[in-house]
């Protein structure tokens, strides 16, 4: 793992850095075959990183992405090294296999990618009763914690106890050493999706009903956990919403696929309890 802060005496990692990966095997006796990956912990480097950091958002945004200058945002994550994450495999001069950082809403609130990405953010909440605090915190000017979390879709839950426990020393070391990121609360940029039957199998009220009746599914199974310490959380449409995209994306099962943005808000002084709950619920065992 990368050194993350020079007061790390030693640069050891605060959770083990290897995951066994389980695969699934064809056989009927469903054994299965391990395959040890070592995962390393890197600072962000402007240097290595902006491919990496720019596909992972892009991927966080979904089809969303181009209403945004990804390039911009991406610049944005890489100015403030030391808070966030990102994660390998084969070393830091590779791309990102998973990635988390916090941006202050308030102090970079002047900058093209943060006015963007806020004017969207207040949109969609604004179309959810669910997230109607939001709104009115940005606008009250709040320092808010503004969390992109995203990993490859093939990436272990078990890397998000390590990423936000990370996150919460750095920060914490950040306003001991007066920077700026005393948050009011931290606000979670997600995604979630609903499993739908293709527009082409079901017609009118069927089609009504069966969008009602989908279960909401989470991309990162953290989610579920952080919610429940939430002051707000909900769903939006992407605006580039097409319903011919859930039926592109039907490729090897007989349901589409609807992704949603997700927003979780949690206060600060709760958000380090919330952390320890995912890290009780998704850590990998001893």
């Amino acid at each position: 793992m990368g050194k993350k802060r020079a007061r790390e005496a030693d640069g050891a990692p605060p959770a083990d850095n290897s995951v066994d990966k389980m695969n699934e095997d064809s056989s009927d006796e469903e054994d299965f075959d391990m395959v040890n990956v070592e995962f390393e912990w890197f600072n962000y480097d402007p240097e290595v990183d902006f491919h990496g950091v720019k596909t992972l958002l892009r991927q966080l945004f979904d089809v969303d992405a181009t209403l945004f200058n990804m390039s911009a945002l991406a610049d944005l994550v890489l100015s403030q090294p030391t808070i966030g994450s990102t994660i390998k495999v084969d070393g830091k001069a590779t791309d990102a296999y998973a990635m988390l950082t916090a941006l202050n809403t308030f102090v970079h609130r002047e900058t093209e990618p943060m006015k963007d990405v806020l004017k969207y953010l207040v949109e969609k909440a604004q179309t959810n009763p669910s997230l109607a605090a939001i709104p009115e915190l940005v606008k009250a000017g709040k320092h808010i914690g503004l969390v992109f979390s995203e990993r490859l879709i093939n990436m272990p839950s078990e890397l998000a106890p390590p990423l936000y426990s990370m996150l919460i020393d750095e920060v914490e070391a950040a306003v001991e050493d007066k920077e700026p990121y005393e948050f009011s609360h931290y606000l979670i940029l997600s995604k979630t999706y609903q499993e739908l039957a293709s527009k082409i199998d079901v017609e009118g009220q069927k089609r009504k009903k069966a969008r009602e009746e989908a279960e909401i599914y989470y991309f990162h199974a953290e989610d579920e956990v952080l919610q429940k310490h939430a002051v707000a959380y909900g769903a939006f449409n992407y605006t580039k919403e097409d319903e011919v995209v859930a039926d592109s994306k039907r490729a090897f099962q007989e349901m589409g696929v609807k992704a949603q943005g997700h927003l979780i808000l949690i206060e600060a002084g709760k958000f380090q309890g919330a952390i320890k709950a995912v890290n009780d619920y998704l850590s990998a065992p001893q």
